[in-house]
C-alpha cells in the first residue's frame, strides 16, 4: 500500500478578511492535487493569522477571539477535502470547550467527516500566555491508506505517547508543527527522525513560516516540511523522503510506501519495535 503525502510550509502574513485566508488555504491545497497527493498537512497555529485582521480599532485580535472562526474553518475544509477527494489535516485550529481553549488538530475526510485531536503537551508559552489545556486522549485515525495518528509539535517530544500510537495501529505520524526559533524547530525535528527510529514508522511534519507582525508570540517563525522515514537500507540513508527550503512558501510531495516499513520490522537491519523490552520497562497496553 502506498500513500502520497504533501506538506504545507504556510506563509504566515497580515490579512484583511477570512476570504482572503481561505484563498490561500485553496491555493496550497489545489496545488497537493495538482501532484495528486492524496493527504495533505498544514502546520500547527496556522489559523493565528486570522487574528491580523483585527477589530474595528485596528488592534489584533486576542486569542481567546479566534475560536469564533471555528465553524468557517471547517467548512472551508470539509468543502476542500470533498472536492479534490484528499485527506486534509487542517493544521491546529484553537478551539473552546466550556470555558477552557484547546489546541486542535484536525483531520478532515473526503466524505465530509471531520476528526479531531487535541495537542497533549502544553508549551510554557501556551499555559502562561493563552492559557491553554491539554487534551486527554490519544486517537488514532483509519483511512482507505492505512491508519495515522496526528501528534501536535511539542508531542513528538514524548516518546511514550508516539509508542502508543504505534501499539494502536499507526504507521505514519502527522507533526504540525510552530516553532519560531532554530532551538525550537530542531527539537522537533530531531525528536521526529528519533520517533521514525525506535517505532519503524513514517513521520511527516511541517512548520510555518513568515511572520504576522501585529500578533503576540507569532511574529517570528521558523519553518521546514520534512517526509522522515526509518534509517535502514530500503530508505534514504538520512531517512528523508524529503524537506523544503527552511523558511520558504513551499510545499513538498513523496509516496509512502508501507510495504517496507512492514519488511522492516520483520527483518530490518534492526527490529527496534520488536525488540523492545517489556520486560524492563512498562509498555502500552
Amino acid at each position: 500500500m502506498k500513500m502520497r503525502v504533501s506538506a504545507v510550509q504556510y506563509h504566515l502574513h497580515t490579512i484583511q478578511s477570512f476570504e482572503q485566508f481561505a484563498k490561500q488555504v485553496e491555493h496550497y491545497v489545489k496545488t497537493a492535487q495538482e501532484f495528486g497527493a492524496e493527504f495533505v498537512l498544514f502546520p500547527e497555529f496556522m489559523t493565528t493569522q486570522l487574528m491580523s485582521i483585527g477589530d474595528d480599532t485596528k488592534e489584533a485580535l486576542t486569542i481567546d477571539e479566534l475560536p469564533t472562526f471555528t465553524e468557517a474553518y471547517r467548512s472551508l475544509f470539509t468543502t476542500l477535502a470533498k472536492q479534490t477527494n484528499m485527506h486534509i489535516i487542517g493544521g491546529t485550529h484553537v478551539v473552546k470547550k466550556g470555558d477552557r481553549l484547546y489546541n486542535v488538530a484536525h483531520l478532515f475526510y473526503p466524505d465530509g467527516t471531520i476528526a479531531e485531536q487535541a495537542k497533549l503537551h502544553i508549551t510554557p508559552t501556551e499555559v502562561n500566555e493563552w492559557n491553554m489545556h491539554g487534551g486527554d486522549t490519544l486517537r488514532v485515525f483509519p483511512t482507505t491508506k492505512g491508519t495515522i495518528a496526528i501528534l501536535t509539535c511539542y508531542d513528538i517530544e514524548f516518546p511514550e505517547i508516539v509508542r502508543m500510537a504505534r501499539a494502536k495501529g499507526a504507521d505514519v505520524i502527522f507533526c504540525p508543527s510552530c516553532t519560531d526559533d532554530r532551538h525550537g524547530f530542531h527539537r522537533v525535528r530531531y525528536t521526529c527522525h528519533a520517533r521514525a527510529i525506535e517505532n519503524q514508522v513514517y513521520v511527516v511534519t511541517t512548520g510555518t513560516v513568515g511572520s504576522l507582525p501585529t500578533v503576540d508570540f507569532m511574529r517570528a517563525n521558523f519553518g521546514q516540511a520534512a517526509i522522515i522515514t526509518p534509517n535502514d537500507i530500503p530508505f534514504p540513508p538520512r531517512g528523508i523522503l524529503a524537506e523544503g527550503e527552511i523558511n520558504d512558501d513551499m510545499i513538498i510531495t513523496a509516496d509512502l510506501d508501507l510495504q517496507l516499513l512492514y519488511d522492516v520490522r520483520e527483518r530490518g537491519s534492526v527490529t527496534t519495535w520488536r525488540d523492545r523490552r517489556t520486560d524492563l520497562y512498562t509498555d502500552w497496553t
